[in-house]
């Protein structure tokens, strides 16, 4: 089993891997909603200081933001094996853009499924509803199937979890930090001991936990310093 971590930009990290070498890419990339949070009555002031739409990452001009996506998506279909998988977490409003963006570089679109959150903070409670789910959308690249570990089980595209227990936010906090549990579920599903998982956008490393736990190789690429360095410690630890 081999864990690779990088500090870098995703794109130039992600430049210098093989062809053709990731079974799985699994990630949670900014959704560029930042500006537009700001401009609703979302009590900003009482959010929590490491809310992502403080974060100061979220925040690029759309345009900017898709050419960002097109250049991923470009990268990860050279280093994607033909019938490798991809989930990506992403806002709902923007799934239909990332479908479009994915579908010209070879990704087939599969489904998009919800993340139901079963603790959210209750966050404008006596505004509106609670926000309590995120979507994920999951490709197949090159092949219309792939690898599906059900043994023969029935899986809902509804995953339901806790938010992330403060026991995994001991080396530092992330403000879009997801849960192992969600993370292993698609490990689990998606991939076979000793394949390799790539998470361009690595974060405080949940991704390269599970895949330590359960033998699957691992590279991880993360810009922001503190949260490389978050995701090293965490993930030797594990």
């Amino acid at each position: 089993m081999a864990i690779d971590l990088i500090q870098s930009d995703c794109i130039q990290a992600m430049r210098q891997l093989d062809d053709n070498c990731i079974d799985l890419v699994l990630t949670d990339p900014p959704y560029n909603l930042a500006s537009f949070m700001k401009n609703r009555d979302t009590n900003l002031n009482k959010l929590r200081e490491n809310f992502f739409v403080n974060a100061g990452w979220d925040d690029m001009d759309f345009d900017d933001w898709i050419q960002s996506m097109d250049a991923f998506f470009e990268e990860a279909a050279r280093v994607a094996k033909k019938g490798s998988a991809m989930i990506i977490f992403m806002a709902i409003i923007k799934v239909e853009t990332i479908i479009r963006i994915a579908e010209r570089h070879g990704f087939y679109y599969k489904t998009t499924g919800i993340w139901h959150k079963t603790n959210p903070m209750p966050r404008n409670m006596n505004l509106h509803f609670v926000n309590s789910t995120e979507a994920w959308i999951y490709f197949t690249y090159k092949t219309r199937t792939g690898t599906f570990n059900n043994n023969g089980n029935l899986y809902h595209d509804f995953i339901e979890t806790s938010v992330t227990p403060n026991s995994e936010r001991r080396f530092g906090k992330h403000p879009t930090q997801k849960p192992e549990a969600l993370i292993q579920h698609f490990v689990e599903l998606l991939t076979n001991e000793n394949e390799c998982v790539l998470d361009p956008f690595m974060g405080s490393g949940t991704t390269g936990v599970i895949c330590k736990r359960m033998n699957r190789n691992f590279i991880g690429i993360e810009l922001d310093e503190n949260y490389y360095h978050t995701a090293v410690e965490r993930i030797n630890e594990s």
